[in-house]
């Protein structure tokens, strides 16, 4: 990994259009509108009266897989998608132009053995107004660039979940054919949707998006904590710590209530933790 490079690299802001069809298809891809008779899901899926799901700024004007570029000497094949975060400044809105500006805040050294991590921001601006409307987070561990040194101030890291059973829980079951939906948003690698590139990553059937099980996550804290309101959500972040397959279920466990709450989530399929230490502030 050539430090350097990627300290001093400066990215191009993205100016991205979307549309209501464009909402609706990543609701859709979270696995909205599964129950015809729920009218709290349908809002998210239909053009009357239509919200965005707070997580969609996860994928708008979205930078892509820059570090495959051979330019920042990053061993990519061996990178996996560690943390995310996102804060809202206010609720998204169902269309418009939005504008990504990005930076590389730090680089981690955790040593040659034990790699690297990377940290990410995109701050996502109001493409008439200027206004800005939020900005992510995104942890990359480089499990093959330790020992290249570091750069930078790293954020804190995620506290651990509470030593007690979780004040409620709620389940989400995924579609067998969630992953080919929710690519349509935007992420396209094919380990999510051929056996032969997600086997030769060492799975062994392709697996649903991080970014689609943190939504699935996001869909059931709005409907746990405030009521189906979207626009009460202000912060969410997690670590991610397995893959989910396809067809199998989200177990969301939910601690504590009020304007902060800790979550996980399990496939009790499996009983494991797929997403871990994760927290998310309300108004």
């Amino acid at each position: 990994m050539d430090l350097d490079v990627i300290r001093n690299h400066r990215f191009e802001p993205i100016d991205h259009d979307y549309s209501v069809k464009d909402t609706m298809l990543y609701a859709l891809g979270l696995g909205y509108g599964t129950d015809p008779l729920d009218t709290e899901q349908l809002k998210f899926v239909y053009e009357d009266n239509l919200v965005a799901v707070p997580s969609l700024i996860n994928v708008l004007a979205h930078p892509g897989f820059w570090a495959k570029d051979p330019k920042f000497g990053i061993d990519w094949v061996k990178i996996l998608h560690g943390e995310q975060t996102f804060t809202l400044k206010r609720s998204l809105s169902v269309k418009g132009t939005v504008r990504g500006e990005y930076s590389i805040d730090a680089v981690e050294d955790m040593g040659a053995a034990k790699g690297a991590k990377l940290y990410q921001k995109k701050t996502l601006f109001d493409g008439e107004s200027g206004e800005e409307i939020g900005s992510v987070l995104t942890t990359l561990f480089m499990r093959g660039d330790g020992g290249s040194g570091s750069f930078g101030e790293a954020p804190a890291q995620p506290e651990p979940l509470p030593e007690a059973s979780p004040d409620q829980v709620i389940e989400i079951p995924t579609l067998p054919q969630q992953a080919l939906i929710y690519r349509l948003s935007g992420d396209f690698n094919p380990i999510h949707a051929v056996p032969a590139p997600a086997k030769k990553a060492g799975f062994p059937a392709p697996i649903l998006h991080g970014l689609c099980s943190l939504g699935i996550a996001t869909r059931a804290l709005i409907q746990g904590v405030a009521d189906n309101d979207p626009s009460r959500l202000k912060s969410l972040s997690l670590r991610f710590s397995r893959p989910v397959f396809p067809g199998e279920t989200l177990s969301i466990e939910i601690f504590g209530s009020g304007s902060e709450v800790q979550f996980r989530c399990r496939v009790p399929e499996r009983d494991v933790v797929v997403l871990d230490r994760g927290r998310a502030e309300f108004a």
